[in-house]
This record gives C-alpha cells, structure tokens and sequence, in this order.
C-alpha cells in the first residue's frame, strides 16, 4: 500500500534506498519508513513557517533551533536528582592487572607447563620490570601482545579464581602463586585497585548537568515530533508512539 504524508508519498524507491542506513535495527524497513515520514513532516512544517534554507536538512535544524528552546540544567536541579537517586552514583571496586597465561597440557606436556609457568613467576618476581616482555614472549592470551595487559574490569566480570586472585593482591605487586582457571595457569601483575563507593556530587556535577539538559532536550523532541505526527495525515502505514 502507498505511504502518502499529507499529500506526499514515500515511494518504494525513497525506503530501499535508505535500508543500509538502519541495517543493525532490529526491523530496518519501519525504521526506514518512520524516519522518512518524520524526516517528510518536518520539512512540511519548515516550509509552512517560511523557513528558507539551502537544503532540507538546514531547514529542519533552523526550524528546531526556533521550535525547541530547552533550559540548561542548573546545579541545583542537577543536585536534587543526585540526591534522589545515590544508588546510580556509586562505583564497584576494580583493578588495572596484566597477566602471562600458559595452558595446561596434558599427561607429560601438562607437568613440563607447569613447570615453565613456576619459571616465569618466579623470573617477574624477582624482576617485576621484565613482566611485559615476557608477556609477549610466553602468553598465549591475545592480550600478551600488549604486555599483558587487561585494562580496567571490575569485580564480576573475570572468572571467580582470577578475580579472588586479582582483588586479594595489593596494587604494584605480582600473585605470589599461579592462579589456575579453566583456562589455564595465570600470572598476574596488579597494577591498580580502586575499593569503589559513591562518586561525590563535585566530581559528577558537570557530567550529570550535560546528561540532564541532553534528556529534557530528548523528550521535548519527542514530543514535539508526536505532535506533528499527530496532526498530519498519514496513510497506508501507522506511526507508532
């Protein structure tokens, strides 16, 4: 069925050729069609309150710049969220680590892996410095090429053993033993632990101020777009809210 918008139609042609656009939505052909019908009223109402512009979509931000005048959030605002809401303000605890990790084996070859694992702990213990170069040499994990390296990660996300491991060691020092997991045989390198707790209001308030005014600015667009929807008449497809 045709998708005519007040008097406009969106042809076969216009959705398929914005399909690839919204390939990674889970319908790309409403997704399409819902965004040429938005994209169709706003430059009807660009056109009906005179606005000239040098393409359509100049026309629509000179007219949404006219038609959504949204506050900036103050720090006061900003601050009773905060204090509405400390549940989403708190951190977890987490740690920067690196580790060399070795498979297992099997029969003979699990005993001798073993054995060069305890080799290398005992190496980056004695010279914690050389911790990176043996990562690259020795660790079968993808990160070895970077010396090891994890990144940040907090508790939850690594395997019980390597966790328990990780936040029993202190920051700067390396595992005393080998950490097994199913994985294999870790060691690892702490490098920072973070014990986690409430962010403070100062170091949030910009952030939180930005967030705040970015979602007023989001629901006035919604519903200035609901509103367009509707007062048009659409046919041969139904908007959704």
């Amino acid at each position: 069925m045709t998708i005519i918008v007040n008097g406009v139609e969106i042809s076969e042609e216009m959705i398929a050729s914005q399909l690839d656009h919204y390939a990674d939505t889970p319908s790309p052909r409403d997704t399409a069609i819902q965004q040429l019908i938005l994209h169709t009223l706003l430059v009807q109402k660009a056109q009906a309150e005179g606005i000239e512009a040098a393409d359509e979509q100049q026309a629509i931000q000179t007219l949404l710049d006219r038609e959504l005048q949204i506050e900036p959030v103050d720090e006061a605002s900003s601050k009773a969220f905060y204090e509405q809401y400390p549940d989403r303000f708190n951190t977890g605890e987490s740690a920067v680590a690196n580790h060399i990790l070795l498979p297992k084996g099997e029969g003979l070859e699990a005993g001798l892996i073993k054995a060069k694992a305890e080799g290398i702990l005992a190496e980056v213990q004695a010279t914690p410095s050389r911790f990176a170069a043996l990562a690259q040499e020795h660790s079968t994990c993808p990160s070895g090429k970077q010396g090891g390296s994890l990144g940040q990660f907090g508790r939850g996300q690594m395997v019980p053993e390597f966790e328990q491991a990780v936040f029993s060691t202190a920051a700067g020092d390396i595992t005393p033993h080998l950490v097994e997991t199913q994985f294999g045989y870790h060691i690892i390198q702490v490098e920072q632990r973070e014990e986690g707790g409430k962010i403070g209001f100062d170091e949030i308030k910009e952030r939180l101020q930005q967030y705040l005014s970015d979602l007023a600015m989001n629901q006035a667009m919604h519903e200035y777009l609901n509103g367009l929807v509707s007062s048009a008449q659409i046919s041969g497809y139904q908007m959704t809210a």
